[in-house]
């Protein structure tokens, strides 16, 4: 009997070779099912095919991916075709209409898809909305089944009416964040991981600490990350934060082990991977009661939650963090705990995946005619 024939679409930019982490991934899928991605980037693996860059990137992606999409069903002639997200999976049932394909559908839910439209990216983005939730609603629909997350991505497939084959987070590589904890700082300093976005609410960030600092003048915010939001970044850093654009995992698990609680005020989170880093090095969590967040994060044991954009109830919850004797060392010692929870392995997630595959079939995948 052989392998299943597994094609996987998305947005996500490889450059080939592949780094280790993503390597033991793709390999332990390759074990499984025969594979082949379609995506962007470039280099050489014959796994892959990959878009290269161009000027005006995403929207020349999505328009030719039908295309490309349809010319793999064609000639790679795939039993399962994963969509990488909604948008992604409008192309994947175009092209697998228009060519009459049998090929099966499975579309990931990483996030709520309709932020997509209104949070990621430039504001002009926000016309196409109502046409983008339309032609995303449709593709949730029309596919054969359906992979989440979290919790919360499941309960947006729930929302259509379907039922998720599989809800498991995708692997990533946390080694960086594992062995034994640093002692927690005494020092008074919290820490935001994270793309500087709309979506992450930077702006709230910067308005809760700052209420947070005139009331603890000794109180610290270490940034991290790069975006088009940089000018709230450049403002904290003028009153006395710490802002570094980019660091390895390396570096981010370091400026944890400097921090007594993480910063998450995100009002879109599909499910919050920075969340599972802090709780490796036993880092509570403030964050919002929005999207996979709560999934993650268990208010008043792993850490505090709040609702999102709500300005004064974060400066207070992190000011707690800060100041409260033993809190951040008790909830720190929870999370450390709770991480063990969302702990995988490559071989692990390639076993759910083609459990995924296999349900979406309904059956082993049975040779072709002529097949040996």
């Amino acid at each position: 009997m052989r392998r299943p024939k597994v094609l996987f679409v998305g947005r996500t930019r490889y450059l080939l070779p592949l780094p280790d982490h993503l390597a033991r991934k793709w390999d332990a899928l390759s074990e499984r099912m025969e594979v082949r991605v379609l995506a962007s980037g470039s280099g050489h693996d014959a796994r892959f095919r990959l878009v290269p860059p161009r000027h005006l990137d995403g929207p020349r992606f999505y328009l030719s991916l039908p295309f490309e999409v349809a010319a793999e069903l064609r000639s790679f002639r795939p039993d399962v075709v994963v969509a990488e997200s909604p948008y992604e999976a409008v192309a994947v049932e175009l092209a697998r209409r228009a060519e009459r394909s049998p090929a099966k559908l499975v579309v990931e839910v990483h996030g709520d898809w309709r932020t997509s439209t209104r949070l990621y990216g430039s504001r002009w983005r926000a016309p196409v909305a109502p046409v983008g939730d339309l032609l995303a609603r449709w593709a949730v629909r029309s596919a054969d089944g359906h992979r989440a997350l979290s919790a919360f991505t499941a309960s947006l497939v729930r929302a259509e009416g379907r039922e998720p084959l599989g809800v498991f987070p995708t692997y990533s590589d946390l080694g960086a964040f594992s062995g034994p904890p640093a002692p927690m700082p005494a020092e008074p300093r919290a820490l935001f991981v994270g793309v500087l976005e709309r979506y992450k609410a930077v702006d709230v960030l910067a308005a809760a600490w700052r209420l947070v600092a005139a009331r603890l003048p000794a109180a610290r915010l270490r940034l991290v990350g790069m975006g088009t939001e940089t000018a709230v970044a450049e403002a904290l850093v003028r009153e006395g934060a710490e802002w570094d654009r980019r660091l390895a995992p390396a570096g981010v698990a370091a400026a944890l082990d400097g921090a007594r609680v993480l910063v998450l005020p995100s009002p879109a989170e599909g499910l919050g991977r920075v969340a599972i880093e802090a709780f490796l090095r036993g880092r509570p969590v403030v964050g919002t009661r929005a999207g996979g967040i709560p999934d993650v994060v268990e208010h008043g044991r792993t850490g505090l939650l709040v609702a999102p954009g709500d300005v004064y109830g974060l400066a207070d919850s992190i000011e707690r963090m800060l100041v409260e004797p033993g809190l951040a060392e008790q909830m720190g010692q929870a999370a450390r705990a709770a991480s063990a929870a969302w702990l995988s392995s490559p071989e692990e997630f390639a076993e759910r995946v083609l459990a995924v595959v296999q349900a979406v079939t309904g059956r082993p995948v049975a040779p072709p005619a002529g097949d040996a």
